[in-house]
């Protein structure tokens, strides 16, 4: 070796700058997510990646307060140029981020980066086909899943026994739900035999599942308005008053109905995956808590919107979009899902992380947490409406479904009224 080589690699390996001597300065990523709850996550799976990759670095921007908020500060984003190189999006609202952002090219569409890998042999070996489709807009992959959370049943099964119900094997239909917490709700005057909280609701996620579970769709595509329009409507609107006037359900909103779950006073409720934690802990000692999947009317076509978000790729800086990509596919890994559902109790959206070596066995010990990977099979886009008003029209929804719930307007009525304030809104 040269004397000048020699010199050359001895500084480089004490770490000193030479004049002359480029150095590769590291790529740093402004990530932005959603719900400053997910940090417990976020920064940890953060430190690793980059422990293992120390030419990137994370910089994680204040979180938004939820995914709306989220949305909306990406969006001013773009026009004053500032986007983060990589965005959590909320399932429900990508296709508008999407709609906004890509004629303007500032979103990243990954085809070349999955053919990099493998094209459709890397999907397939990581996400089952209605996983990868929550990051697609428009048949594009513009996302991949890294949270995934669709509604199930927390169920008091010594409530459910004591009506004569088995809590191993709840109903599968709503009807024989309603049915059951007709029976918990006559056990006595203090008893809720349900609640399906939609009314207090802060998103249109379990007015969906309701859609959803018939086989139903929020939008038809040909004509841009509502989808709903008929039976599938009407059969949800005459299921949300059945709640209360069979099913025994109080108007609360879904933490004062939590509650009230936890402390022994609902035969059973519908809510997120990642609950389990805080519900088990509400519950305690006070009964057996069990958990079960959520109901489909239509056992071939019904499925279940799932919350959560996909990583996009903002940035359109090469360098930057190569190390944004590393991130994704980190992020959405088994070994990173293994750790996220651990700590959340969402579904995992890498297919792998239900192997032996990851979750298998604390599904084991946490049955609980398990019901919500059974139903990735079920699992569809959580939607939005054309038009970017989701978050209004919802609101207007909500209002109307309450009035239907507490007996203000037939169901028949307030469909009517749901389908034309809703395409007013999208108009």
């Amino acid at each position: 070796m040269s004397l000048p080589t020699r010199i050359v690699a001895g500084a480089l390996a004490l770490g000193l700058a030479l004049p002359g001597v480029a150095r590769a300065e590291p790529v740093e990523l402004q990530v932005l997510y959603n719900l400053p709850g997910f940090t417990k996550f976020h920064q940890p799976l953060a430190d690793q990646f980059m422990a293992a990759n120390p030419d990137i670095k994370i910089n994680f921007l204040a979180p938004a307060a939820g995914y709306n908020e989220g949305q909306q500060q990406v969006l001013r984003a773009a026009v004053t140029g500032n986007l983060p190189d990589v965005y959590f999006s909320g399932y429900n609202l990508t296709a508008e981020l999407v709609g906004t952002l890509a004629p303007r090219s500032q979103i990243t569409d990954l085809a070349p980066f999955i053919e990099a890998e493998g094209g459709q042999a890397f999907l397939d070996e990581n996400y089952t086909p209605k996983m990868a489709a929550l990051g697609q807009i428009d048949g594009k992959q513009y996302g991949l899943p890294v949270n995934a959370s669709s509604p199930i049943i927390y169920v008091n099964a010594d409530l459910v026994r004591q009506a004569g119900g088995d809590p191993e094997n709840m109903p599968d239909t709503f009807d024989g739900l309603v049915e059951l917490a007709a029976k918990i709700d006559a056990l006595d005057p203090r008893y809720a035999g349900m609640g399906y909280d939609i009314g207090g609701w802060p998103d249109d996620w379990l007015w969906q599942a309701l859609i959803f579970q018939q086989g139903g769709q929020l939008v038809d595509a040909q004509t841009g308005t509502v989808a709903f329009d008929g039976e599938t409507g009407l059969n949800a609107m005459k299921l949300v008053r059945r709640f209360v006037t069979e099913g025994g359900q109080e108007m609360l909103d879904w933490d004062q109905s939590r509650q009230q779950f936890g402390a022994g006073l609902t035969g059973f409720i519908f809510s997120t995956p990642a609950h389990v934690q805080t519900i088990e802990g509400l519950v305690g000692e006070r009964f057996e808590l069990t958990t079960a999947t959520f109901p489909l009317e239509n056992k071939e076509t019904g499925g279940v919107p799932t919350g959560g978000n996909s990583a996009v790729i903002l940035t359109q800086d090469p360098a930057h979009q190569q190390a944004a990509w590393k991130y994704l596919k980190w992020i959405t890994g088994a070994q990173a899902q293994n750790q996220i559902v651990r700590i959340t109790g969402y579904l995992p959206t890498n297919k792998r992380a239900t192997g032996p070596d990851y979750l298998a066995p604390y599904y084991a010990e946490n049955p609980n947490v398990e019901t919500a990977s059974r139903q990735a099979d079920r699992s569809l886009p959580w939607a939005g409406y054309p038009g970017g008003d989701s978050v209004r029209i919802w609101r207007t929804q909500r209002d109307i479904i309450g009035t239907v719930m507490r007996g203000e307007v037939t169901p028949e009525d307030g469909l009517k009224e749901i389908v034309a304030q809703t395409n007013a809104l999208m108009k």
